[in-house]
């Protein structure tokens, strides 16, 4: 025990400045993720100090931080329009429940049983819902985006629809404010920025979100027209100390513990959520000077202590999530206490300047999470699946128009079925070829072969000519399904009569009576 306080406590000196900068990046992503998704702000910043007070010390990794996810925006906002909020968290809770059983059952190589293409295209499919249900929050727009998914329905509620209303009720002060904020933002990427050390080290959502506040009180004082009205600003409860602050917390409504969809819900976000912690901690291992592994059950039983608590309290799913974590890193946090730091701070900011923080327009929040969508579904992205082929570019395109259309879980088992398909394809025409010299044919069989392959073999059986000779090789097969087997047992017993003289080499599994005919 004094070795590990030994260790956390000599690398202060980093970790204390890597937990503020995380601080001030997660909090916005927070509170921009939470409106996102139509939940309080308040619960936002809920998942963020759970993340970082809980999740980080139950984890086995040493530099990822967890948060709310823009990734199950989609997900939140569905259950909460069918739910309610107090349903949304009972399913929250019990899928942190199934992710901690999850731990107990070694689930944590799940990932590697997912298509990298269909992940992508989730990931892409997020990032283009994220940026439509953004933009009337970007331009001011009175009515919230609504959180159905479905973009293409016949629904008066369509998302795409309210996009279009929002673009005759613009409020120019968020236009602005918008418009200021992404540009902040691109330019906070570019080597010029990153080479001036001063502006490197302040993070660009803080930035963005210093200017909005200071913008809005200049414009209210000076030039009333382009203000932002109070209802596009950000909205936690005043709260006066920690007793205060926890009479505000949101209880799961659990009278719907009887309603089917909550296990539903709750098993998405189970799914998809370790999906994407798995997904982030591979991304933090490779972006980890000193190359630390992370125990992936452990993480997944820490992932669901997290949500269960989140649940419980008030406040929305989390993840490991990649830009909180290589925010994390490239400050140059060394140990956990970085994001145990920042989880403090999120707590101590929501208590003690809720004020401050209801000063932050809307705009701000959307701007980030709008560069956030991009970076999930960017050009690039498509480009590159494409140039791998059409088995990986399918896929994709599939689970991207499938969730646009239906939902995430629809949309993922969509594309899985497309991946599935072009696996079964590449092995139906690798099992076997069948090769001809003179009247002698070679059918050597590889690898795996299952009975998805035997139309193509009695195919190839029934292609070789009478009078001839047949070796069916079997050396390379490592499993050999017993209709194969029966397929060429089937044959072997009929090639007589067509004079066909059939010898095997290594077919296991065949009955000793029919591998060799003479």
């Amino acid at each position: 025990m004094k070795q590990h306080l030994h260790y956390y406590s000599s690398h202060l000196d980093h970790d204390i400045p890597a937990g503020v900068v995380v601080f001030l990046v997660a909090l916005p992503l927070c509170l921009g993720i939470a409106t996102a998704s139509g939940a309080p702000p308040l619960s936002g910043v809920i998942a963020g100090v759970i993340g970082g007070l809980v999740v980080s010390i139950a984890s086995g990794s040493q530099l990822s931080v967890s948060g709310p996810a823009a990734g199950l925006t989609v997900i939140v906002a569905t259950t909460i329009e069918k739910l309610g909020f107090e349903g949304l968290l009972l399913a929250v809770a019990l899928s942190g429940l199934l992710q901690f059983a999850m731990g107990f059952l070694r689930a944590g190589v799940i990932g590697a049983y997912f298509p990298s293409a269909v992940i992508k295209g989730m990931l892409a499919a997020i990032g283009l819902i994220l940026i439509m249900k953004q933009i009337p929050h970007a331009i001011g727009y009175d009515v919230e985006a609504e959180s159905d998914p479905s973009f293409l329905e016949s629904d008066d509620r369509m998302p795409l629809r309210t996009i279009f209303e929002s673009f005759k009720a613009i409020s120019p002060g968020a236009v602005v404010v918008s418009i200021v904020s992404l540009t902040i933002l691109l330019l906070w990427e570019t080597s010029r920025v990153k080479r001036l050390r001063l502006l490197a080290l302040a993070p660009a959502p803080l930035i963005v979100v210093l200017f909005g506040v200071a913008y809005n009180a200049v414009a209210q004082s000076f030039f009333p027209s382009f203000g932002i009205a109070r209802q596009h600003l950000v909205t936690l409860p005043m709260v006066s100390g920690p007793s205060e602050f926890a009479r505000h917390l949101i209880l799961p409504d659990f009278s719907q513990w009887q309603n089917p969809q909550i296990y539903i819900t709750a098993a998405t976000l189970a799914l998809v959520g370790s999906l994407e912690t798995l997904l982030s901690l591979e991304a933090v291992e490779k972006l980890d000077p000193l190359k630390r592994s992370t125990p992936t059950n452990q993480e997944l039983k820490a992932q669901g202590l997290g949500n269960f608590l989140s649940g419980m309290l008030g406040g929305l799913p989390l993840t490991a999530v990649i830009v909180r974590s290589s925010a994390n890193i490239d400050a140059g946090a060394h140990t956990k206490a970085a994001s145990f730091i920042h989880g403090a701070l999120l707590l101590l900011s929501v208590i003690f300047l809720p004020d401050l923080l209801n000063m932050i327009p809307l705009a701000c929040l959307a701007a980030v999470l709008l560069l956030t969508g991009y970076k999930l579904a960017k050009p690039k992205i498509a480009m590159e699946q494409y140039k791998k082929g059409f088995n990986q570019f399918a896929p994709f395109a599939v689970t991207i128009i499938a969730i646009l259309l239906t939902d995430l879980l629809k949309g993922m088992a969509l594309g899985m079925a497309v991946g599935f398909f072009f696996v079964l394809r590449a092995n139906y025409h690798r099992a076997f070829a069948l090769t001809k010299d003179g009247r002698n044919y070679l059918l050597p069989l590889q690898k795996d072969v299952s009975f998805l392959n035997r139309a193509s073999l009695r195919s190839y059986l029934q292609s070789i000519e009478t009078n001839s000779s047949l070796m069916i090789d079997g050396t390379r097969a490592t499993f050999i399904d017993q209709d194969i087997l029966e397929t060429l047992e089937d044959f072997i017993k009929s090639a007589e009569e067509a004079d066909i003289k059939v010898e095997t080499n290594n077919v296991l599994g065949l009955s000793p009576a029919n591998k060799t005919l003479k």
